[in-house]
C-alpha cells in the first residue's frame, strides 16, 4: 500500500491525465506547441493531485528549471524594483519565476551569485549593465539560456540589451545647464563610480560641457552608497573646495533630493544660488517642490521588454530578440534650475 504521505510524481500527472510522461513534463515546463486541450488536460490532473515540479531534481539531472535568473546591484530605491516588476509581469501567465540577487555594485559578488544560480540550470538570466568581469563572462558563456542586460545600450551585448542611453543622459543635462546660463557646473557621484553606467554619464557630460565652452569646473565621487545623506555630504564639498560652482549634476535622483534639503535647511537659494539636477526620474523627485530637474527613464518598460524577450527566446520565438534595444529617455525640468 501507498503511503498517503508520498509527493506525487509526473508519472502521477501522466496517469491521470491518459498521456506519455515525455508529454506531461513538456506541458508541466511549459515547452512551445502544445495543444490547449492538452495543457489543461494535464495542468488539471497536476492540480488534482498536488503535484509540484521539483526545480533541484531537474537542475541535477541537467534540466533547464522555470527559474530566470536576476542579478541587479541593489533594491533600495524604485530603480531596481521598478525594473523586476517589470520583468516579472512579462513573466505572468508562465511558468517562468524569478530569483533575485543582489550584488552592490562588486563586480566579485556577480560573480559569485551568477556561479550559484547557474548551477540551478536557470531557463534564462538577467544582469545590469553592460560591463562584467572576465569571470563572469566566462560563466556566461557556458550557458545556453537567453541572456539579457538591463539599463545600458552604450556598448556591445553578450546576447541582448534592454535600456537608455548613459551617453544621451549626460549630454542632455550638459545641453539643458548651459541654454540656462550656468557656467561654472559641477558633478557629484557616489558608490565610487563602480557602476559603469554612471561614469559614462559623467564623460559625456564633460565631453558636452566642453564642447560648450562650459568645461567642467570639479567633481566629487563618493565611495559610499547613494543616499540622501551622500548627496548632502557630497555638495558640502564640492561648495567647500569650489564656492564659485552655480549648478551641479548627481549621478541619480536621491542624491540630487539630498542635496536639495541641504540646500533648504541652510538657506541656499534653489535655483537662485546654485542649480540642482539629477538621474532617473523618480516618482518622490517630482513630488517635492521644487520638482527635480532630472532625466526620466522607462525603468518598468526596461523591464517588461526585457522579459518578454526571454520569454519569447524560451518559448521558442527568436525573430526579434538579437542585440539592443534603446528605449527613449526624457529631460523633465524642474524648478531647481
Amino acid at each position: 500500500m501507498e503511503s498517503k504521505d508520498r509527493r506525487p510524481t509526473l508519472k502521477d500527472v501522466a496517469a491521470l491525465s491518459g498521456v506519455s510522461v515525455i508529454s506531461a513534463s513538456r506541458v508541466m515546463r511549459g515547452a512551445p506547441n502544445i495543444s490547449k486541450q492538452l495543457r489543461e488536460k494535464v495542468e488539471q490532473a497536476a492540480r488534482s493531485i498536488g503535484y509540484q515540479s521539483n526545480p533541484i531534481a531537474r537542475s541535477l539531472r541537467g534540466e533547464s528549471t522555470e527559474l530566470v535568473t536576476v542579478i541587479v546591484p541593489s533594491m533600495s530605491n524604485h530603480v531596481f524594483p521598478n525594473i523586476v516588476d517589470g520583468i516579472d509581469d512579462a513573466l505572468k501567465d508562465s511558468p517562468l519565476r524569478l530569483v533575485l540577487g543582489m550584488t552592490k555594485y562588486e563586480s566579485r559578488s556577480e560573480e559569485v551569485i551568477l556561479q550559484d544560480m547557474l548551477g540551478w540550470n536557470p531557463a534564462g538570466v538577467v544582469l545590469s549593465g553592460l560591463e562584467h568581469s572576465a569571470r563572469s563572462r566566462e560563466l556566461l558563456e557556458h550557458f545556453s539560456g537567453p541572456i539579457v542586460e538591463v539599463m545600458d545600450v552604450d556598448g556591445d551585448a553578450i546576447d541582448m540589451a534592454v535600456g537608455t542611453s548613459m551617453v544621451q543622459a549626460g549630454e542632455l543635462i550638459a545641453q539643458h545647464l548651459v541654454a540656462k546660463h550656468y557656467r561654472r557646473i559641477g558633478y557629484v557621484g557616489a558608490w565610487g563610480e563602480r557602476p559603469k553606467r554612471s561614469l559614462k554619464r559623467r564623460l559625456a557630460f564633460e565631453a558636452e560641457l566642453q564642447r560648450l565652452d562650459a568645461p567642467l569646473v570639479a567633481s566629487v565621487i563618493l565611495d559610499e552608497a547613494s543616499s540622501l545623506q551622500a548627496g548632502a555630504r557630497g555638495l558640502q564639498q564640492l561648495l567647500a573646495e569650489n564656492p564659485e560652482i552655480d549648478a551641479v549634476f548627481f549621478a541619480n535622483d536621491d542624491l540630487a533630493m539630498g542635496a536639495l534639503f541641504h540646500c533648504q535647511s541652510h538657506g541656499i537659494g534653489v535655483p537662485g544660488d546654485i542649480a540642482i539636477a539629477g538621474f532617473n526620474g523618480l516618482d518622490i523627485s517630482q513630488s517635492i517642490r521644487p520638482q527635480l530637474t532630472t532625466i526620466a527613464t522607462p525603468r518598468y518598460e526596461i523591464g517588461h521588454l526585457a522579459g518578454e524577450l526571454l520569454r519569447q527566446r524560451i518559448m521558442g520565438d527568436t525573430s526579434r530578440n538579437a542585440g539592443l534595444h534603446r528605449l527613449e529617455q526624457t529631460l523633465i525640468e524642474g524648478g531647481t534650475t
